[in-house]
């Protein structure tokens, strides 16, 4: 579950510290893991194939030794490395592949073990001046002053070591940086160049740019991966030739591709499907024969159907060799999620109140993907409501949703989602009973149309008094995502927009009519996505109704974790004369993030964000409100954990001095 701290200009010590300790506590299983595993193979001088294999190994967190008991027969030393040319971040690139530098806490088992971390060594570091484009370095390894490989070099190990610790010296010459060449991709077969292939910009291989090995593998990737996107699936890297030439100091590469037979989608089998009822499977595929191959029809596949909470893992596997019509059969093979949960959860805000929820679901109810979840919450308004100022600060609510899959066609899903509840605000104290019934279409895999029936009937306490409302509506929704991830995109663009007429609006009557929409767009500015721009903008408005003729549970309201970060729980909205929120007719609201990874786990996001809800039909954008601050994440393997510290910049006299936000996922 989700939870969100807010803090006011009374209490914000409290929260921030909590929020700090949450996300350490949170961080040290995934440190630990991190820098956890026992010394790797390589450290012992296993053999490896090709030029640039060594390389993987430097990326590899398993290389570093856990801690536990001391080797039997251990050999203590002292390293000093030495390393002439290059910057600082070649001396870091070689001190992280040296093992004798890493490991040296954890002593190696008798002189050989030393021995074997040497000769180790010597190929790690060659690996690392390789990947950062030195062709031409010489490495010299001693132990108590002789080589690894030197005849009685065990002796000489062991005399040295009942004097003291070994010492241990590895001297570097960098030798000049390589740039690249001639780069040429060429038919394995014919040995000529290849028509389709992409440019060396493409493969990030230019003539003239420092010759790193990283580049290279990468470059192999990127080959295989372009020719089955134009429907190759077995496309390989038969071969590739690689010359450093010292004399001019450049990297000549040569990539001998054999992009194997072109093929269609044939025959797809499912296997352990049985949880389902049969066929449910086969329904949403979606690809008919005779379709070319293509790797993101299979990606896209194996995203939707993990969509379905019944389903816990979809694995794809391509057959080894075409049918003799040229198609590929395909096998998918699902496994089942448990289909029963129990969970709770609890929140806090000095702002909006407390909150504890209890759930128990089911992911596969009849057996045809159907999920049912019966939720229980009640909450605690820490505070007076400014509209309601008498009013008892208890809470509840009492909610199911239900969703079958497929219900005329696999594209087309029946949602429902009941609720009795009663709710405490700043601006007005609601009791209801609530039902959205509506049927989801899908037209692709990113687009959809939902369309529903919306009922409440509701007793709504504000500033004004008491009023009974009955509420009757057709929301359409249409909803566009093409991003890569739903808690951490990095491309892509996200759109929902609803259009909802009424048929009856409480004091309104018939004929208003609401809309309102969202767009977030992402952008990565480098591959590794470690600088991502994030940037989101709502609005939304009611038109055919007075401000009061409108329920106040249906007005708009903005300020929060939600939409204006550093504001209070709906505190820029319109107020009446005494100061009291009343919401409003309309609404805008935008932000915009830069985030920025520091580590592969911990990253930054400095954030704007801006907003209000305004009285007018239409935005007058009188009274914007606008904050800043800084963000803190922590990836995690299902999501970044977020914490958020929001400033306003043009506060009123009511709003409060900062606010903290900690949450699973992007904030948009």
């Amino acid at each position: 579950m989700a939870g969100r701290w807010e803090t006011d200009r009374l209490r914000p010590l409290p929260a921030l510290l909590l929020a700090v300790v949450l996300l350490v506590v949170c961080a040290l299983p995934a440190s630990a893991q991190l820098f956890g595993g026992t010394e790797s193979a390589g450290a012992d001088g296993s053999q490896r194939g090709g030029l640039f294999d060594p390389l993987l190994n430097l990326f590899n967190p398993q290389r570093t030794a856990d801690a536990g008991p001391p080797a039997p027969d251990a050999t203590p030393y002292t390293v000093t490395i030495e390393l002439a040319g290059g910057d600082s971040a070649l001396r870091d690139s070689v001190e992280a592949a040296s093992n004798l530098e890493r490991l040296q806490a954890r002593a190696p088992a008798g002189a050989a073990g030393l021995v074997r971390r040497a000769l180790a060594d010597q190929r790690d570091i060659n690996a690392a001046l390789y990947s950062a484009g030195y062709y031409g370095g010489l490495i010299r390894i001693t132990l108590a002053g002789v080589a690894p490989d030197a005849p009685g070099i065990f002796e000489r190990v062991e005399a040295a070591r009942r004097q003291g610790p070994v010492p241990v010296r590895i001297d570097i010459t960098a030798g000049p940086l390589f740039h690249f060449g001639r780069v040429a991709v060429f038919d394995a077969t014919t040995r000529q160049p290849l028509p389709d292939a992409p440019t060396l910009r493409r493969l990030r291989l230019l003539p003239g740019e420092p010759a790193l090995a990283t580049s290279v593998v990468r470059a192999e990737g990127a080959l295989v991966d372009h020719w089955r996107r134009l429907g190759h699936p077995f496309a390989r890297i038969a071969a590739k030739d690689v010359t450093a030439d010292h004399a001019t100091r450049t990297l000549d590469v040569t990539f001998y591709v054999a992009p194997g037979p072109f093929a269609t989608f044939g025959r797809f089998t499912v296997s352990g499907a049985d949880f389902l009822t049969p066929g449910f499977i086969e329904e949403r595929i979606e690809i008919p024969p005779g379709t070319p191959y293509s790797p993101e029809t299979l990606d896209r596949l194996r995203r939707r159907l993990l969509e379905y909470e019944s389903i816990a893992s979809v694995r794809i596997h391509e057959a080894d060799r075409l049918d003799a019509d040229g198609s590929l059969p395909i096998q998918i093979e699902v496994a089942a999620r448990k289909p029963r949960y129990v969970g709770f959860g609890a929140s806090y805000s000095s702002t909006d109140g407390s909150a504890v929820n209890a759930y128990w679901g089911h992911r596969n109810l009849f057996g045809g993907g159907e999920t049912l979840r019966l939720d229980a919450q009640v909450s605690w308004f820490g505070e007076r409501s400014e509209a309601v100022p008498d009013a008892d600060p208890f809470g509840y609510k009492i909610a199911a949703s239900f969703t079958k899959p497929g219900i005329f066609t696999a594209q087309d899903d029946l949602v429902a989602q009941a609720a009795v509840l009663r709710e405490v605000t700043n601006a007005y104290v609601r009791e209801a009973a609530t039902l959205l019934v509506g049927v989801r279409h899908r037209y692709s895999d990113e687009l959809s149309l939902q369309v529903s029936l919306d009922l409440e009937q509701s007793q709504v306490e504000d500033s004004t008094g008491t009023g009974d409302y009955g509420i009757v509506g057709v929301p359409f929704e249409l909803t566009y995502d093409s991003t890569d991830s739903k808690l951490d995109p990095s491309r892509g663009w996200r759109v929902l927009a609803t259009v909802e007429p009424f048929a009856h609006l409480g004091d309104a009557g018939a004929g208003p009519t609401l809309f309102k929409g969202t767009v977030s767009t992402y952008h990565a500015f480098d591959e590794e996505k470690k600088l991502i721009f994030a940037g989101r903008m709502a609005a939304g408005s009611i038109i055919g109704a007075g401000l009061y003729d409108v329920p106040p549970q249906r007005r708009f309201y903005v300020g929060g974790g939600g939409s204006l970060r550093g504001y209070e729980y709906q505190s820029a909205s319109p107020r009446n004369d005494e100061g009291i929120i009343i919401g409003g007719r309309s609404f805008f609201e935008a932000s915009l993030e830069a985030r920025l990874r520091v580590t592969d786990t911990i990253g930054i996001v400095p954030f704007l964000d801006m907003g209000s809800a305004f009285a007018s039909e239409w935005p007058d954008f009188d009274g914007m409100k606008y904050a800043a601050g800084i963000g803190l994440r922590y990836y995690t393997a299902i999501g970044p954990l977020r914490l958020d510290v929001a400033f306003p910049l043009n506060p009123g006299p009511d709003d409060g001095d900062f606010g903290v936000y900690v949450s699973l996922g992007q904030a948009f």
